[in-house]
């Protein structure tokens, strides 16, 4: 209330219980009556938005935060405590409803549901990782005694291995059949897993995404990552916030005389970003009468290797865009090729 000094408590994580009764006392302290608006904020992070839905329920009006949009101090050395963290969130919300709305970036909070869809193509990726771990370090294991393999886990290897497995010390080769026993079960999920994204796709359950891997140079998993992970639950208003919610807008440096430019700013979700990339070079090979591809082989084709990895990251851009425009409006990216509907 601009009189009474800040009061602090410490509540354990997921201790509902307890922040009610903290809300209690801070109302009692105030002379508040019970129907009094509550505002507060949290910075995204592990805990999700399981939190923003409960206060949410509790008629908490609750904002969760990108924590890198909070200002700090820039000094070489800067004080960093609890303490500290939460003054400086409660000044932030303080300003951000006296009318501050750029004080800072307030993350879009997706439903249950949405929330719930992300979860199948985040497994797949980390059991791609998973998959690439086993297999590099089998080869590595294998390289120790001068032994190389071009497959590890597929019908050939068991062929491959009767016949070298036994040059091994028996420690090295048991070490190495238990690494393939996991690598062949993360094979197993992997298929499992892209099995049922086909299969959903199919059945008709997944139409922008059936829409969207009609385009040549897209398949059924890219098409599924973008939706779920872009497309398919925020709103955007415009191609800049597009390009800035994948973090491929770029960052200009200009004070004074001296005019920069930085790069992409690399500021948003950057599993989109990495595919995006692919992507692009993958447009390029599977869409060559595209306008978007002439475009990339006049302006940076006949230029150096960085000139291309520049121009590859604004087909990225525009890519994004066009893929926006196709979901949202119908409008088919100009000399793009569609693949044939299968019945």
């Amino acid at each position: 209330d601009g009189v009474r000094a800040t009061s602090r408590y410490t509540v354990a994580a997921g201790d509902k219980d307890a922040v009610l009764n903290v809300i209690a006392k801070a109302k009692a302290r105030c002379r508040l009556t019970s129907g009094v608006a509550i505002r507060s904020c949290y910075e995204a992070g592990r805990d999700g938005f399981w939190l923003h839905r409960w206060l949410t329920e509790q008629r908490i009006q609750n904002l969760v935060v990108d924590s890198s949009s909070i200002e700090v101090n820039r000094r070489a050395r800067r004080a960093k405590t609890d303490r500290l963290d939460g003054d400086k969130l409660l000044s932030m919300l303080m300003r951000y409803h006296a009318g501050e709305r750029r004080v800072w970036a307030v993350a879009r909070v997706p439903t249950e549901e949405q929330e719930d869809d992300r979860r199948l193509h985040r497994e797949l990726g980390r059991l791609r990782q998973e998959r690439t771990a086993h297999s590099n370090r089998v080869r590595s294991l294998l390289v120790l005694h001068n032994l190389r393999v071009s497959h590890i886990g597929d019908r050939s290897w068991k062929q491959w291995w009767n016949a070298h497995g036994s040059q091994l010390p028996a420690a090295l080769a048991a070490e190495i059949e238990r690494e393939v026993a996991r690598l062949v079960l993360v094979v197993t999920q992997i298929k499992t897993i892209e099995a049922q994204q086909r299969e959903n796709v199919k059945a008709g359950t997944q139409p922008a995404i059936a829409l969207l891997a009609r385009l040549s140079g897209i398949g059924v998993g890219s098409s599924w990552l973008l939706v779920k992970e872009l497309f398919g639950w925020r709103r955007f208003h415009n191609r800049r916030e597009v390009a800035g919610c994948l973090g491929l807008a770029p960052t200009p440096y200009s004070s004074g005389q001296s005019e920069v430019e930085q790069g992409i700013s690399k500021a948003g979700n950057k599993r989109v970003r990495w595919l995006m990339i692919e992507l692009a070079w993958s447009w390029l090979r599977y869409q060559p009468a595209s306008q978007l591809t002439r475009w990339f082989n006049e302006r940076f084709a006949p230029g150096s290797k960085r000139m291309r990895r520049v121009g590859i990251v604004a087909l990225a851009r525009r890519l994004a865009i066009a893929l926006w425009r196709y979901l949202e409006l119908g409008e088919i990216p100009t000399g793009a090729n569609l693949k044939p509907i299968v019945r």
